[in-house]
């Protein structure tokens, strides 16, 4: 990046870097985490992050762990530099009383480090929140939100910047994957000219980044085939075909023997965003008896704003992807989403 470029740099971002700085500084074990259901923005940010803080530890920081939170990391981002040292741990499963600071990434708000129960943060342990959700709560002792930029890993890249970090090939890894991916491969709403720069800075670094994208790409399974068939088999057109809903009862994914894991929302989601004649989309899965994870996007955030929609149902994301969980019988969930739907968006 030139001075030029630098130049940019969110003033959130300017003002944050040395509170941060320093809190990592001070402390002797810090925890990252991978939030439930992770996309490589979550996964790609935390490894950035971890080889960023070792590279610090010279001017003083402790000993880093990231854990993997509710889900298993996917196979797909397995080959991520660092991923392998990822603790398959939740937040739960941890003695918090050997950590001093969490900095948490990519995660609108604190159910996003487990949708295991509620979350309550001893008393000791300093929050830190880097996030670019327009949703979040800001919910830390020191928050970094920048929702300008379309992906965490981008606030990480010009955050670095700030702390002089060298962007070595596993950072620019990471970095990158994250942020092709928020952006949809540099598709969505919020992907500027800057993001391109930045992006082309991070592959110099890291040239097999060709590579890193076909290994994620094409590592599907037969039983992701067999979900994503499933779900493509149950559309739903309401609203005189402007919102379209995709649903998977438990029984069915028991029937095809389709597990969790294999099971993607927002996969399902963002292929049904293609279909021109929806305004706004979503996919809608009972992962177990009572428990539906909805997945929503729009292909204008700004005239259908689908992060609304999840925030009023208890969730959180972006103006064109969103998504939320809800506790409650299949068809009242649905019910739930389209009454809110009819609501938001006068459809």
């Amino acid at each position: 990046m030139t001075s030029d470029t630098a130049s940019d740099i969110s003033p959130i971002i300017r003002e944050k870097a040395p509170l941060i700085l320093s809190e990592i500084q001070k402390a002797k074990s810090i925890l990252l985490h991978c939030h439930p259901s992770p996309d490589p923005d979550s996964v790609g940010s935390a490894l950035a992050m971890r080889f960023a803080i070792e590279q610090l530890g010279e001017r003083g920081s402790g000993k880093v762990t990231i854990i993997a939170g509710d889900s298993a990391i996917p196979q797909a981002f397995m080959h991520f530099p660092g991923a392998a040292d990822i603790v398959a741990k939740n937040f739960f499963e941890l003695d918090l009383s050997g950590f001093d600071l969490f900095i948490v990434q990519d995660s609108s708000k604190a159910e996003m480090v487990s949708k295991l129960k509620p979350i309550e943060f001893p008393e000791h342990l300093k929050i830190i929140v880097i996030d670019h959700h327009n949703s979040n709560s800001g919910y830390g002792a020191i928050n970094l939100v920048e929702p300008s930029y379309p992906a965490t890993a981008q606030v990480l890249f010009d955050l670095f910047w700030e702390w002089k970090i060298k962007i070595t090939p596993e950072i620019a890894a990471n970095l990158f994957m994250g942020i092709y991916t928020d952006t949809g491969g540099f598709k969505y709403t919020g992907t500027t000219s800057r993001t391109f720069m930045i992006a082309s800075a991070l592959a110099a670094k890291a040239p097999d980044f060709p590579q890193l994208i076909s290994a994620m790409e094409n590592s599907i399974t037969l039983q992701d085939l067999a979900f994503q068939g499933l779900a493509l088999s149950s559309i739903e057109s309401l609203f005189a075909g402007r919102f379209a809903l995709s649903v998977v009862p438990f029984a069915k994914m028991q029937e095809k023997n389709i597990e969790d894991e294999n099971a993607s929302a927002g996969m399902i989601s963002s292929i049904l965003r293609r279909i021109g004649s929806f305004d706004i989309v979503g996919a809608c899965i009972e992962t177990e008896p009572n428990v539906i994870k909805f997945s929503f996007r729009s292909k204008d955030g700004n005239a259908y704003d689908v992060s609304k929609l999840a925030v009023a149902l208890g969730g959180g994301g972006h103006k064109a992807a969103a998504g939320t969980t809800l506790n409650m019988p299949l068809e009242e969930a649905k019910k739930a989403v389209v009454a809110k739907a009819k609501e938001l968006y006068n459809l």
